[in-house]
């Protein structure tokens, strides 16, 4: 008898991937920094009152005041995983956070993550650089294969994002977390580096100034974009 066939994957480059570290990334509409103290007043001034934003967060916020804001911050900057980054706007005010996280640096596997945007920054071609910027990164000068996108399968915003910044949902995993005391099934999104050409392409489309009327509204969103062949 012949011995069964082993089917293995496609060989890799097996050299370890880096971890983030205190870059700044510049774009056309702003940019993304490494987390600071001074961040933290521009920050409370557009996230207080908005509580609703830190409502699927598994562990923390919303916050009384910007004292224990601040102090939050500060927990923040310490840790190197997850590794936190601000978004600022050209003005050099803060209006979100967003994270690489989850590093494994051997499988070369790494998660945005714990993003926390004001209203102020929502809907904005700055918030969605800000995950343009954060991606090319990780893939391109940090050489993660696997970018990941997890969230509360019930945070129907957050899944809606993953899908429209060019992530791959691939599943849910159910009862994964507790979190604030609650139940937590956990959705799965990813984009892969051999993926990442055609997404980045889509990204720089919308990005670019002509696709911005005088209002500054969109012309083309940017799943579609991405959906067009070629």
């Amino acid at each position: 008898m012949n011995e069964p066939e082993l089917r293995l994957g496609a060989p890799v480059d097996a050299t370890p991937a880096q971890r983030p570290g205190p870059v700044t990334l510049e774009g056309r509409y702003g940019r993304v920094e490494r987390l600071a103290s001074a961040h933290a007043a521009s920050l409370w001034e557009a996230v207080r009152g908005h509580d609703a934003i830190w409502t699927h967060m598994s562990q923390y916020g919303p916050f009384a005041d910007a004292r224990a804001f601040a102090d939050w911050i500060e927990t923040r900057i310490a840790f190197d995983d997850p590794y936190s980054y601000a978004v600022v706007d050209p003005a050099g005010r803060a209006f979100g956070i967003a994270t690489l996280m989850e590093i494994r640096l051997a499988m070369r596997v790494i998660e945005v993550g714990h993003i926390v945007y004001s209203p102020a920054l929502q809907r904005t071609p700055l918030g969605t650089e800000a995950q343009y910027l954060l991606a090319r990164y990780a893939i391109e000068t940090l050489g993660y294969r696997r970018y990941e996108w997890k969230c509360n399968a019930l945070n129907v915003a957050s899944r809606r994002a993953a899908l429209r910044y060019g992530f791959t949902f691939e599943g849910i995993l159910r009862q994964n977390m507790i979190a604030k005391g609650r139940n937590r099934d956990t959705a799965y999104y990813s984009i892969l580096d051999g993926e990442w050409p055609r997404v980045r392409a889509a990204f720089e489309a919308w990005l670019a100034p002509q696709n911005f009327d005088p209002e500054g509204n969109q012309r083309r969103r940017l799943e579609d974009i991405r959906a067009t062949p070629g």
